[in-house]
């Protein structure tokens, strides 16, 4: 297996940085302060591969925080809006896409 740092990046438009929040497993993306925010809208956002594997080094470093730091795609609309930019990334953003057992109306 090799190590992000090794690996070649492709990027074909905009990205950010995720992964899982590891006390309670929420989604988070890491932001331009170098923290990590629940929001998109508020994560840092590049194009450029230099930038991209920056960011993720320093996501992959934050292993007390969050873990399984990657880099994701997303979409900006014409007025700067952010959205996940493949089917994975809705998922995770928005939660499972079958009811829960013990879900309301179960």
């Amino acid at each position: 297996m090799t190590a992000p740092q090794q690996q070649k990046l492709k990027i074909t438009g905009p990205v950010v940085v995720t992964a899982n929040r590891l006390g309670d497993g929420a989604v988070v993306y890491l932001d331009v302060q170098g923290g990590w925010t629940t929001s998109l809208a508020a994560a840092a956002v590049t194009t450029k591969v230099d930038e991209a594997r920056a960011l993720l080094m320093q996501g992959l470093a934050d292993d007390i925080n969050a873990v399984g730091a990657y880099i994701a795609p997303v979409l900006r609309s014409p007025d700067g809006v952010l959205t996940p930019g493949n089917l994975r990334e809705q998922i995770r953003l928005h939660g499972p896409t079958v009811a829960l057992p013990g879900a309301a109306g179960m």
